[in-house]
């Protein structure tokens, strides 16, 4: 039973509010984490949702309650509002509303803009309606307050750059222009592993890392422990890859088998002592991995390259199916209804994850896919053989990055909504002390998967190789880059936005070919665009819905500080 009942509507509000800007963080902001999956080959679109929906949930479920609670109390001190929750109410519930809204106009738009600023420009903006400056924190406020937020405007970008470039280089230098590469990235690979799988690890539970907290983890370990856990961790992923993906790769890259199936990788060492086909490696021979070098634009070469589990050209097919299924006569006839139930309802549900994603990327027009083109063939490639070993590292960071999303951004949903639950359920406003439910981190992961697989793709369409052209090698750094910006950042309780951090870890990686002309610079100006025009826009709009619903004069009195919301 709620503590007050009188205030119901704005509860459904703010629950359906939360839900859609959940959906559209998972729509705009996902894209981020596997956009490069993608762009690479590395990844199909179906098989980047999956992967997705278990990172993003168990990132969001495991640590989001940490940051989230920045999202609570470090903008608008929620001290503000003791005495009167129903004013908290209202306005969180039109913060969320207002990102919602945003967000769900610029997925629609494919303008790939901050969730994180959209969420804190907005409560800045409530906070502003209310006539107290001092209700919103200006400040550092610890690295908590808009201060400390906006700086990471640039600061964000230029980490997530300076990061994913030395990556690059470090793998550019001794392993990509080695005159046998295959080889040396095979020796480099369980260097990869256990530094990934550290990463990995370390985004478990930050808080337990930074401030010895306990965790279910890694609960009562004190730092030193931490590390020790840390280190051992990487080291057994590090001689697992040694013990059964070593083997399994060497059999592909230097063998040329490509009778080779994934789970062949269980028979571990024995693949060393596996014979090759008879005629591997020889002209009209099946390849035993996909072709990394078709540039983008390429897409006859693209549609023929080999994928050994699920080729390119399945979506297409289980499109046809369902488009050839056409309604004849009124749609409540049997036969209507059994094509809408058994083909147009899971045909329009699973549509987000059979886009073509690549051919997307190429350009909306003729005058645009040439200037792509003309980019992309200035982009050094290299040896296919070698790109191939980091398609898999590449999926490993992603994973990483995916779960730093979710426990990162599952924040600008959740933690405004906690608010909303915590004042209209117990009638109070607490600060971070009170307790986060976790079946509402359980809601804002949900949400945010369902985004990325029904309407992801539409950001993914404008970022990847749209900005330049993606290999597994570069994508790796990417999202390596960005990862540990992102873990860096859940670390200090700071939102940060993922967008900002791929976007600069792209630019990053693509001054690595020295040549300026690699990246798309015009395709930057918009999305940079986007991230400034979101405090503006968001701020101003949720400050003019909260001022006119609080200073009506039939609701209230001329001080906002009396609000009383009991006959509303």
């Amino acid at each position: 039973m709620p503590a007050f009942p009188q205030w119901n509507y704005l509860f459904a509000f703010g629950t359906i509010f939360a839900a859609l800007d959940a959906y559209n963080i998972g729509a705009n902001d996902v894209a981020n984490s596997f956009a490069t999956s993608v762009a690479s080959r590395s990844l199909t679109l179906r098989q980047a949702c999956i992967a997705a929906a278990i990172c993003e949930f168990a990132g969001a479920v495991l640590v989001g309650g940490r940051v989230a609670g920045t999202i609570k109390d470090g903008i608008i001190s929620l001290d503000e509002f003791k005495g009167n929750p129903g004013v908290a109410l209202l306005a969180f519930t039109v913060a969320v509303t207002t990102s919602a809204c945003w967000l769900m106009v610029a997925t629609r738009k494919s303008w790939p803009v901050s969730s994180t600023y959209s969420i804190i420009c907005a409560l800045a903006g409530v906070g502003v309606a209310l006539g107290r400056k001092d209700a919103v924190i200006w400040g550092w406020n610890n690295g908590k307050g808009l201060g400390a937020i906006f700086s990471g405007l640039l600061i964000a970008p230029a980490i997530a750059a300076i990061f994913a470039s030395i990556v690059f280089l470090l793998t550019k230098f001794l392993v990509l222009v080695r005159e046998d590469s295959t080889r040396a990235g095979l020796y480099a690979s369980p260097v990869y592993f256990f530094g990934v799988a550290a990463i990995l690890t370390l985004s478990i539970e930050p808080s337990s890392i930074v401030h010895n907290a306990p965790s279910p983890t890694l609960e009562n370990l004190s730092q030193s422990a931490v590390a020790a856990a840390v280190l051992g961790t990487a080291a057994v992923v590090a001689i697992l890859s040694v013990v059964f993906w070593l083997p399994y790769v060497y059999a592909q890259v230097i063998k040329k088998d490509y009778k080779l199936r994934w789970y062949h990788f269980l028979l571990g060492p024995l693949l060393w002592k596996r014979p090759s086909p008879p005629d591997a490696d020889t002209i009209g021979s099946k390849t035993a991995v996909p072709d990394y070098s078709i540039a983008v634009h390429d897409f006859d070469s693209y549609e023929s390259a080999v994928f050994s589990e699920i080729p390119p050209v399945e979506p297409d097919v289980e499109r046809d199916s369902i488009d050839s299924q056409t309604i004849d006569g009124p749609w409540i006839l049997p036969r209507n209804l059994w094509i809408i139930v058994r083909y147009k309802i899971p045909g329009l549900l699973t549509y987000g994850t059979r886009v073509d994603v690549l051919k997307l990327q190429a350009g909306d027009d003729e005058k645009e896919a040439a200037r792509l083109k003309k980019m992309h063939n200035r982009v050094v490639q290299y040896d296919n053989s070698t790109e191939h070993l980091y398609s898999f590292l590449q999926v490993m960071t992603a994973c990483t990055a995916s779960f730093a999303h979710g426990a990162n951004d599952v924040a600008n949903s959740v933690g405004a909504y906690s608010v909303i639950y915590n004042v209209w359920s117990a009638g109070t406003v607490d600060g971070e002390s009170s307790e986060f439910p976790i079946w509402i981190l359980i809601f804002g992961g949900a949400m945010i998967v369902i985004g990325l697989a029904t309407y992801g793709y539409n950001i993914m369409r404008v970022i990847g190789n749209r900005l330049t052209l993606h290999s597994p090698s570069r994508g790796f750094s990417m999202e390596l880059g960005s990862a540990i910006t992102v873990i860096l950042a859940s670390y200090l309780a700071l939102p940060v936005s993922t967008t900002m951090c791929i976007v600069g870890a792209t630019l990053g990686v693509a001054m690595c070919n020295g040549d300026w002309r690699t990246f798309n610079w015009r395709g930057l100006g918009w999305i940079f665009l986007g991230w400034i025009l979101t405090g503006p826009i968001v701020g101003v709009v949720a400050g003019s819905i909260m001022y006119v619903l609080t200073f009506k004069p039939s609701l209230i009195s001329a001080d906002a500080s009396s609000l009383d919301f009991s006959g509303v």
